[in-house]
């Protein structure tokens, strides 16, 4: 029954490939159960309130996805979202958390409507064949610069933007370890590598001292410090309105890039088109307003689902298996934090040097799609590198999405080629600059 409502047979799968798969998403965005509720206790919410609230969105979202979209890609709150919602909204703006938590709620709200009015569907089909390509390349980029800062090998630089980290520090060479272990693995087809790689850079960092062990299994904290604590009559004043479209514009692109991004990587789209978009699209929304009830920031699609893609997975039981796990590990902290945990390397600097190396080689299997790009139009691989380039140089999808629609029906108007751009395409880069122009 699981493997007919999934589709197995057709999509070249089975239940052990997409276990496997859900385990490697899992595993790959493990760090955010911990991450969430460390930054966002910064703005005076409760630490074990934030943990319940990020497994519980990140469960009800994934699974959406996997039972409504059967897509293999997983939810969770936001990196970048985040750190938005605290440092800028709460430190800066001077929200309350719980005003911050009402823009969340009604920019969810806003979501599901558009998705309901298929308008961000319509705007996932209206994207050209090469951003599409440069999406992909864009994220993979992204992800493994992610992934070589998580592992320390790339630092911030105090005489520029980075430089190389200490690569005679335990947790760089662990990290560099679990690079090799992973690509050893996939160089010999072995059949869930990065899962493997993963669990055995971890067994490698127990005698090292970077991995400790801390017991297995504990009761759920309690969630009601922050359940339900929205204030929407304070959301709306000093800036609320300004918080709730900056949200809106975040949640809305980062979850298009990564959904593009997987599609194309994948061979998802097709005819330059994602099947089920809208109900895609529907779990992240879902995910926002329930995040924002528990009390937890914007829930959107995680590039790091392309771990589970790369270990095989390719239905939505892939997301169930990583939904799942959200939930069971409420029961099983001190585990999860022992895995996907970070190791404090100095004081509020962690690093994750058990999940990084995935990130680093996923990023390498991305960057396969831009051979599809027409690297002999320039009117079609300008706008596509600037995409590509944009996301990592600004450690955000959004801004490198905005980089290639500003660029592409610019650069096609002045070369007389605009008939060849959609109306929306038009519509979205203006919505772009207007965007860099008031926000």
């Amino acid at each position: 029954m699981i493997s007919r409502y999934f589709h197995f047979e057709e999509m070249g799968t089975n239940i052990r490939t997409e276990i496997i798969a859900g385990f490697t998403t899992f595993m790959a965005m493990a760090y955010i159960i911990f991450v969430q509720p460390a930054v966002l206790q910064v703005a005076g919410m409760d630490f074990d309130a934030v943990f319940v609230a990020t497994c519980l969105a990140s469960f009800i979202a994934t699974l959406i996805m996997g039972l409504y979209a059967n897509y293999p890609i997983a939810l969770a709150p936001g990196m970048g979202e985040n750190f938005f919602f605290v440092y800028t909204v709460v430190l800066t703006m001077g929200l309350t958390w719980q005003a911050a938590l009402g823009a969340v709620l009604i920019s969810g709200v806003v979501f599901v409507i558009l998705t309901f009015l298929r308008i961000r569907e319509m705007i996932i089909n209206a994207i050209p064949a090469s951003l599409k390509h440069g999406i992909a390349g864009g994220i993979g980029l992204f992800i493994a610069f992610i992934g070589f800062i998580q592992a320390g090998i790339i630092i911030k630089s105090p005489g520029g933007i980075v430089s190389l980290g200490n690569l005679h520090s335990p947790p760089v060479i662990l990290a560099v370890i679990g690079i090799f272990i992973i690509a050893i693995l996939l160089t010999r087809k072995i059949k869930g590598g990065i899962l493997i790689g993963i669990v055995a850079t971890a067994l490698i960092g127990i005698p090292m001292g970077i991995i400790k062990f801390q017991g297995i299994a504990s009761l759920p904290p309690s969630i009601a410090p922050t359940f339900f604590k929205l204030d929407l009559v304070s959301t709306f004043k000093l800036g609320g309105i300004t918080v709730i479209l900056i949200f809106l514009f975040m949640d809305m692109f980062d979850t298009i890039g990564t959904l593009v991004g997987v599609g194309t990587a994948t061979g998802f789209i097709k005819d330059g088109k994602l099947p089920r978009a809208n109900k895609a699209l529907l779990a992240d929304a879902t995910g926002t307003v329930f995040g924002a009830v528990f009390g937890t920031s914007t829930v959107t699609s995680y590039i790091e689902s392309t771990t589970g893609v790369s270990a095989g997975g390719r239905t939505g039981f892939t997301s169930v298996v990583t939904a799942l796990l959200f939930l069971v590990s409420l029961f099983f902290a001190p585990i999860i934090r022992m895995i996907g945990g970070g190791f404090e390397v100095s004081p509020n600097v962690f690093l994750y040097p058990v999940t990084a190396p995935a990130l680093i080689i996923v990023g390498s299997l991305m960057m396969k799609t831009i051979v599809r790009i027409d690297w002999k139009d320039p009117s079609e691989y300008i706008p596509a590198f600037l995409t590509i380039i944009g996301m990592p140089l600004t450690y955000s999808i959004a801004d490198g999405l905005a980089f290639g629609f500003i660029s592409y029906p610019i650069i096609k108007l002045i070369s007389g080629k605009g008939k060849e751009v959609s109306w929306l395409c038009y519509l979205l880069a203006l919505l772009f600059i207007l965007r860099y122009i008031f926000l």
